[in-house]
């Protein structure tokens, strides 16, 4: 497993449940959207173990949109 990537920011709090035990990780996020499942790997983001709380930064999120069926066609017309 590849060590996660320098955050652009830090949290210390789990912004759902308060718990201090959020931390980074770095795992593939395997998401369904209008019927369509779609991978995202190796993806760094916060975690909170203690509710599940999921935190993505903005390259995360930048990531997930490049694989998700979601933007396809904005990604089809900006090719154009």
């Amino acid at each position: 497993m590849k060590k996660p990537t320098t955050p652009t920011a830090t949290i210390t709090r789990c912004p759902t449940c308060g718990s201090a035990k959020i931390h980074r990780v770095r795992k593939t996020v395997t998401r369904t959207h209008a019927g369509h499942t779609y991978i995202a790997p190796d993806l760094a983001f916060w975690e909170c173990p203690a509710c599940g709380e999921r935190v993505y930064d903005r390259d995360a999120l930048r990531r997930i949109e490049a694989h998700s069926p979601a933007y396809q066609k904005a990604r089809r017309a900006a090719a154009r």
